[in-house]
């Protein structure tokens, strides 16, 4: 089977904290975040050529040892029907790891996709997950941030990926953007409560350099501490 993968990268220090890891980046999205930075494999995926799964695979065995696994990020992931044999496929390819050494998976996901999210830990083929809190749990805020209606069942679904991951033997990570016209001390408070107990929190920086709505590039992010 072909998989539209979009771009990757080789090497990442950043993507999985305390791994070295591959990037596999798929198209299309059901959130129009008016910061995203990858917004044209949201709305313009045509415009990128696939890679051939064949030609990363033969680039993962010659890092063989070098790397712990694989990221995949979007986009959506959870978007696509593919995405489980996807994963099994890159699980089960030969030679990725040294012997006896499981191929890491990370995936990226926003959680609007809990079945999904719950299936593929259920069958034991994710091994990290990030999942997005755009913003305070709360069906009209988020949907400001998200760019698309959301509506109490959409939320709902949110809440339903932070459960499976609350209470999953997994490891994990919740992670917000702060984007100064957005996310304030009230909001992260109000999230980290949501999330209390959970493995971690990651509060990554608004970069101003491409986002979706052009005016956030007059936003100056948060000072770094």
């Amino acid at each position: 089977m072909d998989y539209p993968i979009k771009g990757f990268i080789e090497t990442s220090f950043s993507d999985w904290p305390g791994k070295v890891v591959a990037v596999l980046f798929l198209p299309s999205c059901n959130f129009r975040c008016l910061y995203c930075h990858n917004h044209e494999l949201v709305f313009l995926p045509e415009k990128y050529p696939d890679f051939p799964l064949e030609e990363i695979v033969k680039n993962l065995r010659k890092r063989k040892g070098w790397i712990d696994g694989i990221c995949l990020t979007g986009g959506e992931p959870t978007l696509h029907p593919w995405l489980p044999s996807l994963v099994r496929y890159l699980k089960s390819a030969a030679g990725l790891t040294p012997a006896g050494v499981s191929l890491g998976i990370k995936l990226d996901t926003n959680g609007t996709r809990p079945e999904v999210l719950q299936g593929l830990m259920g069958e034991g083929l994710l091994d990290y997950v990030a999942m997005d809190l755009k913003g305070p749990l709360e069906a009209h805020r988020y949907a400001s941030i998200a760019g698309v209606p959301l509506g109490e069942e959409g939320l709902a679904r949110i809440q339903a990926s932070i459960q499976i991951l609350l209470q999953g033997p997994g490891d994990y990570e919740f992670r917000t953007t702060l984007v100064p016209t957005f996310i304030g001390e009230e909001e992260v408070y109000t999230l980290a409560r949501r999330v209390r107990g959970a493995k971690r929190y990651t509060l990554q920086n608004f970069d101003p350099r491409d986002p979706l709505d052009e005016s956030l590039k007059n936003v100056a992010p948060f000072d770094e501490p």
